[in-house]
């Protein structure tokens, strides 16, 4: 499973966890996740990499207590995981 793929998984993980995915140019500065009025979402910078946008989804979602009652792929499983032990 390459890059895009796992990203759009998370993307999908997200939105079923009540993110509001929001993607746009933000000239490479990133983005990440916010609370606007009590909703959920998470700012995505299309100027960056699908790695590098994998990579800001993943953060958001390790951070999400509801994450453990989601069924995940066995890659995006592990990508997660790996992040906590590092």
């Amino acid at each position: 499973m390459d890059s895009v793929e796992v990203l759009d998984e998370a993307l999908a993980i997200a939105r079923q966890l009540g993110f509001e995915i929001r993607e746009d140019w933000f000239d490479g500065r990133g983005g990440g996740p916010c609370r606007i009025r009590g909703r959920k979402c998470l700012f995505l910078d299309l100027q960056l990499s699908p790695r590098d946008r994998l990579a800001q989804v993943l953060e958001t979602l390790r951070g999400e207590p509801l994450l453990a009652q989601v069924a995940l792929s066995p890659a995006l499983g592990r990508l997660l995981r790996a992040g906590r032990a590092a």
